[in-house]
């Protein structure tokens, strides 16, 4: 059917549910997809959505007395007259206003529900998201569970990336340098294990501290600290495992991440990777409990068995497969915006 799409997101300037939004609305555009989206002030986000053909307006999404963003918002939804907004996380959800069209608001976290009291659907990207929705009094019928997808990768390319020169295996972490990411956890797993180097993708708040702390323990030589990467492949083409070590984590994109690209998974059991993730087969989950000795164990046990990695990293790429491609998610987005189109 035809119809018309707004989507709109205040998003930080770095994170996954940022990355994803540009991924999805890069993949509803190639598929004709009839849209425009509007964000927060952020050239290279703007010129990314361009680069794919998606119409862009930014506004500066500031406090609830910022009116210059509800002036731009209204005057999108006058002049596009879409059939459906879809606004994403809690500031864009605030700032929409009440129309005639469909509202869905996508929750990436367990956001507090009150802010999304006038939408006409909830989207979760995990199971438990749209649980907890649930439990707080919306409708069944009303919430939608549609994971997120990352591209394939394809085969591997060569690992252009330096390695440890003792022939070391390389740990690779990826995500904001933010407490929530137990990355000062990660970083004391690393000095209980031996040749096993960090690669440590990410920028943020932290990264002074966690530098100071990788100096503390001694493994100042074993750490990169790589900043933000925006394009990852290169990255886990290289690597030899992905270790999640978050304390919080609602989803987890860096597990699907390194099953597309095939690379095994050692992550704690926050609640997206323990939704996500078989245990042994999939990938290895360590319990939040165990803290940097348990994560530190596992790291190890899968450094030390080049079989249980290979076994790991098919499992991986076989739920990636069944589950997260881009073809398969966005087709239940579209099929989605189909059903709840008026």
């Amino acid at each position: 059917m035809t119809r018309r799409l707004l989507q709109a997101m205040a998003g930080a300037p770095h994170g996954g549910a940022e990355k994803f939004f540009v991924r999805l609305a890069a993949a509803l555009q190639r598929r004709g997809e009839d849209q425009r989206v509007l964000i927060r002030h952020n050239p290279a986000r703007a010129a990314a959505l361009r680069e794919a053909g998606v119409a862009v307006v930014e506004a500066s999404f500031g406090s609830r007395l910022d009116f210059a963003t509800r002036r731009t918002f209204r005057r999108e939804i006058a002049a596009w007259r879409p059939d459906i907004v879809m606004t994403w996380m809690s500031r864009a959800t605030q700032f929409c206003p009440r129309g005639d069209f469909v509202h869905l608001a996508r929750l990436g976290g367990y956001y507090d529900l009150k802010y999304y009291r006038h939408c006409d659907h909830l989207i979760g990207n995990t199971r438990a998201i749209v649980r907890y929705a649930a439990a707080g009094g919306w409708p069944e019928e009303r919430v939608h569970y549609l994971p997120n997808f990352v591209p394939d990768p394809g085969p591997a390319p060569p690992r252009t990336a330096e390695r440890p020169a003792d022939g070391g295996i390389v740990a690779l972490a990826l995500g904001r340098l933010h407490p929530n990411k137990g990355f000062d956890i990660l970083l004391d797993a690393v000095a209980r294990t031996a040749k096993v180097d960090l690669w440590l993708a990410g920028d943020g708040e932290l990264a002074p501290t966690l530098r100071r702390q990788a100096a503390a323990l001694g493994i100042d030589g074993r750490v990169r600290f790589l900043g933000w990467q925006d394009d990852v492949w290169p990255l886990l083409a290289a690597a030899d495992i992905l270790v999640s070590s978050s304390r919080i984590e609602p989803l987890g994109n860096v597990v699907i991440e390194a099953w597309a690209a095939g690379v095994p998974v050692v992550a704690t059991a926050a609640d997206g990777p323990a939704a996500l993730i078989a245990d042994g087969a999939s990938g290895i989950l360590v319990p939040l409990e165990g803290g940097a000795s348990a994560l530190a164990a596992a790291i190890s046990r899968v450094a030390d068995d080049a079989e249980l990695r290979a076994r790991l990293a098919a499992g991986g790429r076989a739920a990636y497969e069944a589950e997260f491609t881009e073809e398969a998610v966005v087709a239940r987005y579209r099929d989605l915006f189909d059903r709840v189109a008026r």
